[in-house]
């Protein structure tokens, strides 16, 4: 559209020469329609190309195959493209009578004006939602990955009790402890993050009967909060240096708010009709993902019922510490194949989803500042050469070129301002709205929306002052002596 004006003379000539309108009109749109042919090529070829990437971001096994249906798709979409892009020169610049234009009347439209500073703010706008997306993305991230879960995740495997090991787990679990690398083992009903079995079947003194309150229940052996690292709130943990644990129970910190005892150590609650005596409270830990509240938890005592042991491995020991604990796996599951996984992997494949938006955003954001950039160096680089004798002049009449930067790039900076005004409450709004989806998320503050802003300025500070430089290093007697 910026290119189009500077061709008016062209359309003058033409009309004079006996052109008709409809061949002006195909005459454009053919141009238009080739260019999107080439663009659509090149942007077969890209898909073609970056395909294989986009797999390994997302994990999905996606393909290029160009059938009819993609076929049809890409030709409407072609067609479409090519008739707005071109339809301004064509039905715009085509009406215009060759008197008017070769006598140089032709007045400039104030709609054609903002047609292309709208285009290229609400480019702008894009570009500053999705760099503070990305910068929310990744502060969310980074709060995941940084905030303490109340247990200790890293080097920390787990496999299924298998074969000989159901039979004997103590023995399984004292032969493991005796390798040098091992900290601490025990087991327990699931591996520790995620969602637990769950039951309303927990009753205490003072309980309000039309409450129902849905109880995590995890079946767990001796050692667990040592080998997991879980804090003790009050009271202990099941141990073997007493007898009769297995009528006791462990709640987490959740569960006794819920309940409302002030003082549970030795309060008894009934679990399905069986009488069980708090021992002991566990400090609150995050067992699932960060989008759920945390929950009210139950552990009771049942070895025999855990399907998961937990090994604790020193840092720096671990392909030694897991090759001998292989050995042992094998000595009760002879012929079985040692399969584990490391805790921290499956605290992260909780996040997968967001980590894999968090990369993705970042290309998004990136190409959308690109096409924000050609936009305005298209636009700078026009309203330039328009203006060139303008320059030229000020030059002689004695104006710096830091003096001619400013005055060129004021309308530039009023755009992006502009744009930045706009995109601030909508990159809110997107921004609050994902967050809600976690129910422990970062407060959002005023920086994470200057900051793409003020990026976005710098960028089209950068842009435009490139175009400028080069534009007023230009010698005024090139630019005046066809005067």
């Amino acid at each position: 559209t910026a290119k189009a004006t500077s061709r008016i003379k062209e359309v003058g000539v033409k009309k004079a020469v006996g052109a008709r309108k409809n061949n002006l009109v195909y005459h454009y749109l053919g141009e238009s329609m080739l260019m999107t042919v080439i663009s659509m090529l090149a942007a077969i070829l890209l898909v073609i190309l970056l395909i294989p990437k986009f797999n390994e971001i997302t994990g999905k096994q996606l393909s290029f195959n160009l059938n009819l249906n993609l076929l049809l798709f890409l030709l409407i979409t072609g067609v479409i493209t090519g008739l707005l892009s071109g339809s301004y020169p064509a039905f715009y610049l085509s009406g215009f009578k060759p008197a008017v234009i070769l006598k140089g009347k032709l007045e400039k439209s104030v709609g054609e004006l903002w047609a292309r500073k709208g285009l290229v703010v609400f480019q702008f706008v894009l570009s500053i939602v999705l760099i503070t997306a990305v910068m929310v993305v990744y502060q969310q991230i980074q709060f995941v990955q940084s905030k303490n879960l109340g247990y200790d995740k890293d080097n920390v495997i787990y496999f299924e009790k298998r074969g000989g090991i159901v039979a004997n787990p103590e023995t399984f679990i004292n032969e493991a402890k005796s390798i040098a690398g091992v900290l601490e083992v025990s087991s327990i009903g699931s591996p520790l993050v995620g969602s637990k079995a769950t039951t309303f079947g927990v009753d205490w003194e003072g309980k309000n009967p039309d409450d129902d309150i849905n109880f995590e229940q995890v079946d767990a052996n001796y050692d667990l909060t040592e080998t997991m690292g879980v804090q003790m709130a009050s009271g202990r943990f099941f141990s073997r240096d007493f007898s009769g644990d297995t009528s006791k129970i462990v709640f987490n910190e959740t569960a006794i708010k819920v309940m409302g005892l002030e003082d549970p150590i030795g309060s008894v609650v009934n679990v399905w009709g069986t009488e069980l005596e708090i021992i002991g409270v566990v400090k609150d830990f995050h067992f699932e993902s960060f989008h759920e509240e945390l929950k009210p938890l139950f552990m009771m005592l049942r070895p025999l019922r855990t399907q998961v042991v937990m090994a604790k491995i020193a840092a720096g020991r671990e392909q030694e510490t897991i090759g001998q604990l292989e050995q042992i796996y094998k000595q009760f599951n002879p012929g079985a194949a040692f399969e584990f996984a490391f805790l921290d992997q499956l605290y992260q494949a909780q996040y997968l989803a967001e980590q894999r938006v968090a990369v993705l955003s970042r290309y998004f954001a990136g190409l959308a500042i690109l096409i924000s950039c050609l936009g305005l160096l298209g636009l700078a680089t026009f309203n330039t050469e328009r203006r060139m004798k303008e320059i030229s002049i000020r030059k002689v009449l004695g104006a710096t070129n830091l003096g001619i930067i400013k005055l060129l790039s004021g309308d530039f900076t009023r755009m992006v301002l502009l744009a930045i005004m706009v995109a601030l409450p909508i990159g809110y709004l997107v921004s609050h709205n994902w967050l809600q989806e976690f129910a422990y998320r970062i407060e959002l503050h005023w920086w994470t929306f200057l900051l793409p802003g003020l990026a976005a300025l710098s960028i089209a500070w950068i842009t435009v002052g490139i175009q400028m430089v080069k534009a007023v290093g230009i010698s005024p007697v090139d630019s005046l002596k066809d005067e």
